[in-house]
């Protein structure tokens, strides 16, 4: 199948190409990921913190996808009671805030504005087909950004594997995405490009920071793949219905069907 703007999201395509998102899902619970894929079951999260980040995004990708974005979702970023009926929810102003500040900065002008927006690439990792799409992509000067919006760069993330905290791009996975993208677009274009991250914060005046993976970057990208190829081949096997998913126990998917079996002593209760 061949992937297209309007059918890249789709499950479909879920189904033929892994992704990041797909796989950190997988990581995450087994049994949720394949259920919602499948279409048997959606989340209930709220949908504002990835509408506000498409928000941003659709702006410095066209004019004209950010009055798209905004038409398709008038009705959730519009107020409808008290006394800012009919104006922006706040979340949005702070986004527009957020689009403000990485405008007015000559430096993302400089490094993220001319490349090409929402490039779809594919290509094989480990043995398997993977796809993704670059924010910008500027194969002339040889690398590639993504746009991240942030909640605070600078708040730590607890990891129970390293029992330590770590940065959001850690946290997040962020580096694999990069280490991902960065393999697809050599085996799309022929081309070895630098992986960057543009990211803005939520914050009432939004923070800017620019990242790159020199040096230390590069270690956690290499162990990013080697991930990957460890677990793939069972997710693989699960979105196929050749071995059944592991559910994680904890989350909504989990919750909603759980049954007692028994005690659990007051030592042995998990904490993240």
């Amino acid at each position: 199948m061949k992937l297209t703007k309007s059918n890249y999201y789709s499950h479909d395509t879920d189904f033929q190409y892994m992704s990041f998102s797909v796989f950190k899902d997988f990581e995450k619970c087994e049994a949720a990921t394949l259920a919602k894929l499948k279409g048997d079951w959606e989340p209930t999260s709220n949908p504002e913190p990835l509408l506000v980040g498409n928000y941003v995004h659709s702006y410095f990708e066209s004019p004209e996808a950010h009055q798209e974005f905004v038409e398709a979702n008038k009705s959730e970023m519009i107020s409808t009671r008290g006394k800012t009926k009919g104006q922006l929810k706040s979340s949005y102003k702070v986004a527009d805030d957020m689009i403000k500040a990485l405008s007015e900065d000559d430096f993302f002008n400089y490094v993220y504005m001319p490349g090409e927006k929402e490039v779809i690439v594919t290509g094989e990792l480990f043995g398997h087909q993977w796809k993704g799409k670059i924010d910008s992509l500027c194969l002339d000067r040889g690398y590639f950004c993504d746009l991240k919006t942030v909640d605070d760069f600078h708040k730590g993330h607890w990891n129970p594997e390293l029992r330590q905290k770590v940065n959001f791009v850690e946290d997040r996975g962020y580096h694999m995405q990069a280490a991902i993208y960065q393999e697809l677009i050599r085996q799309t274009f022929d081309v070895d490009c630098q992986p960057y991250i543009f990211g803005v914060s939520k914050q009432p005046i939004p923070d800017k920071i620019a990242i790159s993976f020199d040096g230390d970057g590069q270690f956690l990208m290499q162990s990013a793949l080697e991930k990957i190829s460890n677990e793939q081949d069972h997710f693989w096997r699960v979105l196929m219905g050749e071995e059944p998913p592991k559910a994680c126990g904890k989350c909504e998917y989990c919750r909603q069907g759980k049954q007692l079996a028994g005690f659990t002593e007051v030592s042995s209760i998990e904490i993240s």
